[in-house]
């Protein structure tokens, strides 16, 4: 072990036969490096030198937080953090069950999670199933038809102008999901010509999907003959090749529609326009359902198969397509960009302020 010339002479400097520090600083620095350098390995030195550690007592995961949090040079401190926390979680969950085990039926219940869904701002527009008035607007609306089985649904499905092979084969697997739907193209017509068409064809919806750079990426729905219409945003597009562990081809059964938590006036608009575009009967032999889920303003669509393993057991598969949609206007009437009188328009520097409000 060598030392260098200044260390070694702080520790000569203490010992009683060596003189003083100031008479070491008189001498040229070659004439006493070596002599210190041979006083330095000497047997006293080193006694001095190898000095016993003490033992560091191991830390408590609260106070390696604690140090790693006050550490203003410790990188990456998440990646020390998680590890610690999810162990501590795991604990008390642990002792929480063993607790509940112990206490058996007179244990408390189990508290309810919080989430953003749950911790949602109240809405005055929340349809109560017992208000009279929301009763009498849906006996009286655009859908009282449909739902009074006065009409069977007719869906013509089109794209924008010169559509590429995914938007195709998105139209073409929405026919087979949807019964009664036709495909055409739309060969550079208007919105404006093709719905007077479509009207005069005894067509009850159209369904125009809109895309960029040849990717689907917005909906248009709208009810025949006399509205509303709908705008959607369209993302998270998967055809069926697409979805691993698909089932087979669904058949020409008529599927059973589920909606989920459509609770506003806005969306029972919303749910009852895509109520509209399925059959009243559905053919339950054929144990195909669609799904129209809405979370947080956003509607995740799914189609599925399901089969009864047992009484309690059901298994489901994906059949495919599948997609999200979040909804940008809501226009009284059919399509008409310019002098359409707009229910609803979605503003999201006005609207979009909470993360706890939700307007479907």
């Amino acid at each position: 072990m060598s030392w260098s010339p200044r260390t070694a002479l702080g520790i000569l400097s203490r010992f009683s036969f060596l003189p003083e520090r100031r008479a070491f600083s008189s001498f040229p620095a070659p004439a006493y490096v070596p002599w210190l350098r041979m006083k330095a390995r000497s047997p006293a030195l080193l006694a001095v030198k190898k000095k016993k550690k003490k033992k560091v007592p191991l830390l408590t995961w609260k106070e390696k937080v604690s140090h790693l949090c006050a550490s203003t040079r410790a990188p990456n401190v998440g990646k020390f953090l998680e590890p610690v926390i999810q162990a501590e979680k795991l604990a008390i969950k642990k002792k929480l069950k063993k607790e509940r085990e112990a206490l058996g039926d007179k244990a408390p219940p189990k508290p309810i999670p919080k989430t953003i869904d749950n911790q949602r701002v109240h809405d005055e527009t929340i349809v109560d199933p017992n208000d009279e008035e929301v009763a009498y607007d849906e006996a009286t609306d655009e859908f009282a038809s449909y739902f009074n089985r006065q009409t069977s649904p007719k869906i013509l499905i089109t794209t924008s102008d010169r559509p590429h092979g995914r938007t195709v084969r998105l139209c073409e697997q929405l026919s087979t999901v949807i019964p009664n739907s036709h495909v055409y193209y739309r060969r550079g017509l208007a919105l404006k010509k093709i719905i007077p068409q479509c009207i005069s064809r005894d067509f009850t919806d159209l369904i125009v999907i809109n895309e960029d750079r040849k990717t689907p990426n917005g909906l248009i729905l709208s009810h025949l003959p006399s509205g509303p219409t709908a705008h959607f945003k369209m993302s998270s597009v998967r055809l069926r090749k697409e979805i691993k562990r698909r089932g087979k081809d669904p058949t020409e059964h008529v599927p059973e529609i589920i909606l989920n938590n459509f609770t506003t006036r806005l969306g029972h608009s919303v749910g009852r326009m895509f109520a509209s575009l399925f059959p009243h009967n559905p053919q339950f032999i054929g144990r195909q359902v669609a799904t129209f889920h809405n979370q947080r303003d956003y509607i995740f669509f799914r189609f599925h198969r399901y089969i009864f393993k047992s009484e309690k057991k059901v298994g489901i598969q994906e059949l495919g397509p599948r997609f999200t949609l979040k909804l940008r206007s809501l226009q009284k009437g059919t399509f008409d960009s310019k002098y359409g009188e707009y229910e609803w328009v979605h503003k999201p520097r006005e609207m979009d302020t909470s993360r706890r409000k939700f307007h479907l």
